[in-house]
């Protein structure tokens, strides 16, 4: 997803682990270091890419941290890109890096989870790390973003222009796609009580003319905010010509909706790959057991300034959210959470658990449409 929010070209057959609540806290490739990393040598660093830099979404918004880490560390970051999500291919990549003096390997792709896994095990005195991955080690730490925090808040945003309907794109229907759809949905419910959400799976990470297609339809079935979870801008194109409203995701989109533009869902790695890097360098890395899973407290994903069309009201109960998410008083998935099928996913007064976020595989109540059965 994304290289998405788990490899934006990623095999949907490998992401079936997520679908089943695996999630990262299910492959650990070794326990944890009993006591703290110790890095040999001056730090060098490289960046792994599944595919081009400038695909628009994930890679960019990854490079762009890459570049701001640069600076804080002062120090040039390496980059390899279009290595594919193969074991092969990956290890060839790491292994130029290693035979010249890189000892800090930064993969960016779910796809690399086992090939990452053996190349720390091959090289324990080089640490790895890997966004959106699932294995874990000694000098190996996964991590990503709990995106849903910022999606309700955009859903929010959503419900309080929408008149009834909006819609928002996914790729495949895994957790880490089917908790930012949920989360927009609950958010826009949260300003709207009645209101619906048309959720479509495109069956892909990067298909441009599909999904500026799907974005059409549901602007035909009387959607007036149009949503993706995916890197392409076709679908706020097609929002901005039909004169509605848009929420981007990964990078800053408002270019691409100028007018309609209500904010968009951003990664900012730098939050979270600056500390941890510092504290490789600094030989007090200690990683975490099952990945480090960080939200909107870390600001590590975030959003845009929020579109002045947007009645102060709103804004003033969205930023309490904010405040209160970042508390912890707040969880998107705070019960009761009602399924789309009216089965309750979570009673009053409980929260959703981790492995409940990562096993999600329905869409909640509001839904418009089927949530199509994961690949396995």
């Amino acid at each position: 997803m994304h290289m998405s929010a788990f490899g934006r070209y990623l095999n949907p057959t490998r992401r079936g682990v997520l679908a089943t609540g695996v999630g990262l806290a299910a492959l650990v490739a070794g326990m944890p270091a009993a006591k703290a990393f110790e890095l040999k040598g001056k730090p060098k660093i490289a960046f792994i890419y599944a595919s081009t830099i400038k695909d628009g979404g994930w890679n960019e918004a990854m490079d762009a941290a890459r570049k701001k880490v640069e600076a804080d560390l002062g120090l040039t970051i390496a980059t390899s890109e279009s290595i594919p999500e193969e074991a092969t291919a990956f290890r060839s990549a790491v292994d130029l890096y290693v035979k010249r003096g890189f000892n800090i390997i930064v993969g960016t792709s779910y796809g690399y989870s086992d090939p990452i896994a053996e190349a720390a095990k091959a090289y324990p005195e080089v640490a790895f790390l890997n966004a959106s991955g699932t294995t874990n080690g000694a000098n190996l730490e996964s991590f990503y973003a709990r995106t849903y925090e910022a999606w309700y808040l955009a859903g929010m945003a959503a419900g309080a222009v929408t008149g009834g309907k909006v819609g928002m794109l996914g790729g495949f229907p895994v957790g880490v796609v089917n908790w930012d759809l949920n989360a927009f949905l609950r958010g826009a419910r949260a300003m709207k009580a009645d209101a619906q959400m048309i959720g479509i799976y495109t069956n892909s990470w990067w298909d441009p003319v599909k999904e500026g297609q799907v974005a059409e339809a549901m602007l035909d079935q009387g959607a007036d905010v149009i949503a993706t979870d995916l890197s392409a801008a076709s679908a706020l194109n097609a929002a901005e010509k039909r004169g509605k409203y848009a929420v981007g995701y990964q990078i800053d989109m408002a270019a691409y909706a100028p007018n309609g533009i209500l904010t968009s869902v951003v990664f900012k790695w730098e939050n979270y790959l600056a500390p941890t890097l510092k504290n490789i360098i600094a030989g007090t890395w200690k990683p975490e057991e099952y990945g480090a899973f960080v939200g909107l407290a870390t600001k590590t994903v975030d959003l845009t300034a929020f579109s002045a069309k947007l009645p102060p009201e709103a804004l003033a109960k969205i930023e309490a959210a904010r405040k209160a998410i970042e508390a912890g008083t707040l969880t998107p998935f705070d019960g009761p959470v009602t399924k789309q099928d009216g089965s309750v996913a979570v009673p009053a007064g409980e929260k959703m658990t981790d492995e409940a976020l990562w096993a999600m595989d329905y869409f909640v109540e509001g839904a418009i449409g089927t949530m199509p059965a994961a690949a396995k």
